[in-house]
């Protein structure tokens, strides 16, 4: 069984509520290799939807490079940033949030819910098939004998919520289950790149 929490929990009353519960950490605040889950890893060479040949180090800065804003069009540069900080665009520096657009050279701007369907979840979804299995392996075998417990900071796992962040720990227990919202027919098609391409 799999379970999300919120990680600004304390872990001795997570341990309370699941006595035998593994628990485990998948936010950019890990301290080991399960950080590779969290949305700001840079693994490199991440396609960005609707945008031919075009990829970005991290999850997120694909969804805050497509972000359009009233002052501010995509930012592009945020697509190359490896640090893991800086990375999120905000209302209060750029203006009210329009959506997303849909590929670097389109003109159509997708709504939120629309965008986490066919931006996030999809580019999510790459990372897992294509830059994680060892790590998804371990947490499969072990939700198969215990109690997973996996943090994050955001817990909403209803994709349509037109106001909350998506958990992308709900992403991660999705895919283990075989249940990953929007199945392949709705996905956006994105290449395995060859290994000498990152």
């Amino acid at each position: 069984m799999i379970i999300i929490e919120s990680k600004r929990k304390k872990i001795e009353n997570l341990l309370k509520k699941y006595p035998d519960a593994v628990i485990m950490d998948v936010t950019s605040k890990a301290e080991d290799d399960l950080i590779a889950l969290s949305p700001f890893y840079p693994h490199g060479g991440i396609p960005v939807p609707f945008s031919e040949g075009v990829t970005a180090e991290c999850v997120e800065g694909v969804w805050q490079g497509l972000k359009v804003f009233e002052n501010e069009d995509i930012d592009k540069s945020i697509f190359r940033n490896k640090s893991m900080k800086n990375i999120k665009r905000s209302v209060r520096k750029h203006g009210k949030v329009l959506g997303h657009r849909k590929g670097i050279d389109r003109q159509e701007i997708l709504g939120y819910v629309e965008a986490k369907h066919l931006i996030y979840i999809p580019t999510y979804k790459w990372v897992l098939e294509n830059r994680v299995h060892d790590i998804i392996n371990r947490l499969k075998e072990i939700a198969r004998n215990k109690t997973l417990v996996l943090l994050d900071y955001n817990t909403c796992c209803d994709v349509d919520s037109p106001v909350k962040p998506l958990s992308h720990a709900y992403l991660i227990k999705a895919y283990i289950e075989g249940l990953y919202p929007y199945g392949d027919s709705q996905t956006v098609s994105m290449p395995t790149l060859p290994f000498e391409d990152l």
